[in-house]
């Protein structure tokens, strides 16, 4: 073969042609459905844990005129939310609304009703019309607002999906029975000072872990619920 000149044409060889991969726009490429489904995820986890936050937007935009009745927030935040109306009832008791008269009997009984309505399985929210009649003031309530918005906001940072079959029976029924027992003593309870304001937080953290689907949250709720009564017996009736 007679070697190629400088500047004599060469022809192409068959089936060596050179192929030019053209380049796609970033934009035009498509998407990985594990990508979707990851950042899918991750959008559900942080609107898990601003639930918090929304549950008190949701409750501060049913709060108008002097006062607000049981059935508006109900209405407000769902007959099917038993989650997020535990928590906000837990909370009203534990910010300062708790100095409205009767409050923390009113929402331990609340809670009482709730709680056994998820034991049961039913699917939607239940009050008797002796409770959605009662009435909070407003001014009272959104100044309870006011002041839950920091720590719920600390607690928020922490908050994850995680241990979530603690949701699930049979694991659900241990907090759910210590509930129930601590509302019917939560009346009892307003005696010492600030015990039951202490009890309702307790209730809150289980929640609020219910809410975010955050197992150890639920875990540390238990814990407390179990050393509750002991701890208030201790310091209210010990000698």
């Amino acid at each position: 073969m007679n070697a190629q000149t400088p500047g004599e044409f060469q022809p192409s060889v068959p089936g060596r042609r050179k192929r030019h991969r053209r380049r796609v726009p970033r934009a035009m490429r498509p998407i990985s459905v594990k990508k979707v489904s990851i950042s899918a995820k991750r959008a559900m986890a942080e609107q898990r844990t601003r639930a918090l936050s929304e549950v008190l937007d949701q409750l501060e935009d049913s709060a108008h005129g002097g006062s607000i009745a049981i059935e508006e927030v109900l209405e407000k935040l769902g007959h099917k939310s038993f989650a997020s109306l535990m928590l906000v009832f837990s909370l009203i008791s534990t910010s300062p609304a708790s100095a409205i008269p009767g409050i923390t009997a009113m929402v331990a009984a609340i809670v009482f009703i709730l709680v056994l309505q998820m034991m049961f399985g039913r699917d939607c929210v239940w009050l008797p019309g002796f409770i959605t009649r009662r009435r909070m003031s407003t001014e009272k309530l959104c100044k309870g607002i006011r002041w839950l918005r920091k720590p719920v906001g600390f607690l928020e940072r922490f908050l994850k999906p995680r241990l979530t079959f603690l949701f699930h029976r049979p694991w659900l029924w241990l907090p759910l029975i210590l509930i129930l027992g601590l509302t019917v003593l939560m009346p009892v309870m307003e005696v010492i000072p600030t015990s039951g304001s202490i009890a309702s937080a307790v209730i809150a953290l289980f929640a609020a872990g219910l809410l975010t689907r955050d197992g150890a949250l639920a875990v540390i709720s238990l814990i407390m619920l179990l050393a509750l009564p002991v701890a208030v017996w201790q310091f209210g009736f010990g000698s």
